[in-house]
């Protein structure tokens, strides 16, 4: 395959005119036009004036879509999440389970585990891993995470899990304040899997010691976790002061104000702030009522909650995020590809084949058009999305 007419966003900056070249889903030529010579043999696709080629985008914090959960534990729904996201521009993602009796977790990790060794395939985005959002988080910030399943980190159970998920677990969220915590974080970080505080009530004091076991990431800032006074700046401050902690944030406008994530933007600049989604299943799909671990969520225009009013994930697109961080904080693209594809790379040690347009790597590439709006999706060089005109 050989892209065309392309302004295209490199690791090494931006070519004006340029062209990519394709084979056996890797990225093998990105030059610009002029150089380009031989082209026998490939699929020449020439794009409409003014496209813009990024890297695809790394979801670190994602339950569900179209309908489909990680917590099905079957292989329909991840099937249904592997081929919807490239529509909104992600091509490789962490499957993230949520607080729920044991039995229901273990199902949905050896499900997870199962897809990703033995049913991934090109044209559909990649499953990297699992995220484990829970159950080793603090009742009081559980937000709608069902409190009742709720219980103290667990070394144990977690490499019971571990195991049960074929290793595939790469991120775990958690309350450090909590007993058992740093140990677990402790083994975390001797097995290479991210240790994330979420759903917590730390102090900075306890913040700083689960940084000194090995916590390295915060998830979705803001939300459901010990606010910012100024005299205990908690774990609020703890993300936005600490250099070691790499932080999500939900940029849709409702979950954080839009001068809440510029003021993240600017302290923790696009090399440790991560663009998710945390969408649930009812992205893509109608106002409603919809699952969520067990309980009920109403969609009403973009707005998921549960019955008291406690927001329950999000319907938000990795391309919304895109544009919105571009919009909230008046950074420019390349940065916008830093929080939503290399940095998230970079943390799961994929970068050596995700996160930037590079000759080598995996050909997960996203064209945009002049308003930053996706006209097609590459997953590992096979078309997963094009819209229609």
């Amino acid at each position: 395959m050989l892209l065309t007419n392309l302004e295209v966003y490199t690791d090494n900056g931006k070519i004006e005119n340029g062209y990519i070249k394709v084979v056996n889903g890797t990225i093998t030529e990105v030059e610009d036009m002029d150089k380009l010579t031989n082209h026998e043999g490939f699929e020449l696709i020439r794009l409409p004036d003014h496209s813009k080629a990024i890297p695809g985008m790394i979801d670190v914090h994602i339950h569900g879509v179209n309908g489909a959960d990680t917590m099905d534990a079957t292989k329909e729904s991840l099937q249904t999440i592997v081929t919807s996201l490239p529509s909104e521009g992600t091509t490789s993602f962490l499957a993230t389970t949520i607080t729920q009796e044991q039995s229901s977790i273990e199902n949905a990790l050896s499900n997870a585990g199962d897809f990703i060794k033995n049913q991934q395939s090109s044209g559909q985005a990649e499953i990297l891993g699992v995220h484990l959002e829970g159950p080793f988080i603090n009742r009081k910030r559980a937000g709608a995470q069902p409190v009742e399943h709720v219980i103290d980190p667990n070394l144990a159970l977690f490499k019971k899990w571990q195991t049960i998920a074929n290793d595939t677990i790469k991120l775990v969220t958690l309350a450090p304040e909590k007993a058992g915590a740093n140990a677990l974080i402790n083994y975390l970080k001797e097995s290479n899997v991210i240790a994330s505080i979420g759903h917590s009530d730390a102090t900075l004091k306890e913040v700083d010691q689960a940084i000194t076991a090995g916590l390295t990431h915060v998830t979705h800032l803001f939300n459901q976790m010990r606010e910012f006074h100024h005299r205990e700046i908690g774990v609020v401050g703890a993300a936005l002061l600490r250099e070691e902690l790499i932080t999500e944030i939900i940029a849709d406008g409702i979950h954080v104000e839009p001068e809440a994530i510029k003021l993240a933007y600017q302290q923790k600049t696009a090399d440790r702030l991560l663009l998710i989604t945390d969408a649930m299943r009812a992205k893509c799909l109608k106002n409603g009522s919809y699952d969520l671990g067990g309980q009920q969520v109403t969609v009403i225009d973009g707005k998921a909650t549960l019955a008291d009013g406690t927001l329950a994930g999000s319907v938000l697109t990795m391309a919304q995020a895109f544009k919105n961080i571009i919009t909230f904080t008046n950074c420019e693209i390349e940065d916008a590809i830093k929080m939503s594809s290399t940095t998230p790379a970079k943390e799961l040690n994929v970068y050596n084949r995700k996160g930037s347009i590079s000759t080598g790597k995996d050909a997960d590439i996203v064209i945009l058009d002049e308003q930053l709006d996706i006209t097609m999706t590459l997953c590992r060089g096979a078309l997963a999305y094009k819209k229609e005109i």
